[in-house]
């Protein structure tokens, strides 16, 4: 990943499966993007695309997520965790909808983090569900952007 000052988003669809991509360069040890990334009771004061997180953002756990515009509470596992490098959230039914939400950061030589957020839907569903999913181009560029803005504020 090259060094990206804006998050810089990418959506690759076909007919069962859709997979959004954000990328930043965050100008901040990975160890404060990390602990952002993983203060599930904090997670809100920094991030406006979540408005709660319940549980514990640690592997094996499951977390409930409540995001702006809907009452819905998101139920994704947490797992893959491998301190301040990686982990994934995973939720929905497979064969028939599933969601895939899976964050990296990249230690740099400067003591910076690329940072990426990736996430894949897929099932059968998928197509009958696509018209009522969200634009995730501007969540996923907020999220990136959200964190960034935090961690450098952070890094003093």
């Amino acid at each position: 990943m090259n060094q990206v000052a804006e998050p810089k988003f990418v959506l690759t669809e076909n007919a069962f499966s859709m997979l959004c991509h954000v990328e930043v360069h965050i100008c901040a040890k990975a160890e404060i993007v990390w602990g952002l990334l993983t203060d599930a009771e904090n997670f809100p004061r920094w991030n406006s695309t979540v408005t709660g997180v319940g549980g514990e953002i640690r592997d094996g756990q499951r977390l409930r997520l409540r995001v702006p515009g809907t009452n819905r509470v998101f139920t994704p596992k947490v797992s893959g965790v491998v301190f301040c490098e990686q982990m994934t959230w995973t939720g929905g039914f497979s064969p028939m909808f599933k969601g895939v939400r899976t964050f990296k950061l990249r230690r740099r030589s400067d003591c910076s983090t690329d940072f990426s957020m990736e996430e894949r839907f897929s099932g059968l569903m998928l197509p009958l569900l696509k018209r009522a999913l969200p634009d995730f181009k501007p969540v996923f560029e907020s999220y990136a952007g959200d964190l960034k803005a935090a961690a450098e504020r952070s890094k003093a």
